[in-house]
């Protein structure tokens, strides 16, 4: 599967942004999704995860009750909606799959396929 992630850009602090992992290849319901992201001079981190249906859904510490992950299986898409952004969450952002689901969607070795990545910025 090949992913293609868009939807970055520059917002002020408690914006929102929504985010758009597109992808092509056949039976996108059978890849498990997480997005990533990677500040400046810091490591890659866990942002969000969703099952293969879509009816579980984890997510990093820092984000919970501000971001939202989601996804269309119909159009082969996946989104995160961020809400009340704050500079910190200044990054890029990465959509990730694998086939089928895991339970520690975590963990970003576990994910082959991996999208380019999207800039967001949070100004202050």
């Amino acid at each position: 599967v090949q992913l293609q992630a868009s939807g970055g850009g520059l917002v002020q602090a408690g914006g929102s942004l929504r985010l758009s992992c597109a992808a092509s290849g056949r039976a996108f319901s059978n890849y498990a999704l997480a997005w990533f992201r990677q500040a400046p001079g810091k490591e890659r981190e866990f942002v969000a995860g969703i099952s293969q249906s879509g009816g579980s859904r984890s997510y990093a510490d820092s984000v919970k009750g501000r971001f939202a992950i989601s996804r269309d299986n119909a159009k082969n898409t996946a989104f995160l909606q961020m809400n009340s952004l704050k500079p910190e969450d200044t990054a890029v952002y990465y959509c990730a799959a694998r086939y089928f689901d895991i339970p520690t969607p975590d963990q970003q070795h576990r994910y082959p396929y991996w999208g380019q990545g999207t800039q967001v910025t949070v100004s202050s």
